[in-house]
Order: C-alpha cells, then structure tokens, then sequence
C-alpha cells in the first residue's frame, strides 16, 4: 500500500494522540500541522478507514452515544509509520507565498504600493509569530524541548526571518 502524506499524518497523530477519532484528528492537526503542512481536512474522515483496511489502523465503535469510530495503530500500522520516518526527504519543500510572487512583478506597481505590502505582510507575519507564541505558552511546559517541539521552533525562525525581510523591504523598497 502507498502511503501519502496524509495516511503518514493520521498514523503519527494517532501514534502521538493515542486512539481517535477523526474529528480528534482533525482539531489535533489544526492545532499543530497544519501551520506547515496545509491539506483538506476532510481527508482526516477518509484516510482512516482505507488505513484500516489495509491493516494499519484498527477500528472500533464507541458503545453507545454517537457511535463514534476510533482508530489505533496496529503493530502493523507502527511499523509502517516507523519506515516513513526512516526515509528522509530528498526534495527541498516547495515553498508557494503570494506576497513574494506580487514582488516578483512590483515593476508595474509603485513604491507606496510595494511598501504598503511589505508593511502588510509583517503585519501577518507578527500575527502568526505571535501565535505561535501563545502555542508554546501553552504546551512548552508540557512538551519542553522535546522534539514535538521542535517545528514549532523552526516557525518562529521562518516568521522571524519572515518579519526581518518585509520589514527591510518597507523601510528600503528596492529599486525598479
């Protein structure tokens, strides 16, 4: 079986969160992924149930009340979370900003313009660190430096550098 990125996303959310169900799932990757790895959310309903199929999820019905699914990891379903983890990319990410395809094209636009954006997109990026501020507010007593942790950490240096770029484009616009 292949697995996407998202089949590996359910397996390491169940794996870390322990037995869920996929509206468990969803909340835990808006919480968390989702600030680095955006898909449709909605492919946390689906992608559990063809996991289980293939073995790597097992599913069981809450008794009564909802009658909720909730899937755990088999051995079967660790292990293959375990070999994806063993095979690191080999492609840089794609990275796709809006913002830095505009400034590709800022000849056609004025310098009150292009700082307007620049001051704009700092704006969002401060927002966004600041987010991610109140996320380690909350959980970094919880997780400390452990490696949970850690993409977190590499957010605040992209927004970090995020924020030193838009903010030397605001205060020095390039030339045309």
């Amino acid at each position: 079986m292949r697995l996407s990125p998202v089949s590996c996303t359910v397996l390491g959310l169940i794996g870390l969160r322990g037995p869920s169900t996929p509206y468990q799932l969803k909340s835990a990757a808006a919480r968390s992924i989702a600030y680095f790895w955006p898909f449709p959310h909605s492919q946390l309903y689906s992608e559990p149930t063809r996991l289980a199929q293939a073995g790597l999820l097992l599913e069981t019905r809450e008794i009564g009340g909802r009658n909720r699914k909730v899937y755990s990891l088999t051995d079967e379903g660790r292990r293959a979370l375990t070999d994806w983890l063993a095979k690191p990319p080999t492609e840089i990410h794609e990275l796709r900003d809006m913002a830095l395809l505009q400034l590709q094209f800022f000849e056609f636009a004025s310098e009150e313009e292009l700082i307007a954006l620049a001051r704009q997109q700092g704006d969002l990026h401060r927002e966004r660190l600041k987010t991610y501020g109140g996320i380690a507010a909350r959980f970094g007593e919880r997780y400390g430096g452990r490696r949970r942790m850690a993409a977190l950490r590499f957010g605040v240096l992209m927004e970090q550098a995020y924020i030193s770029f838009w903010d030397e484009i605001a205060a020095n616009p390039p030339k045309p």
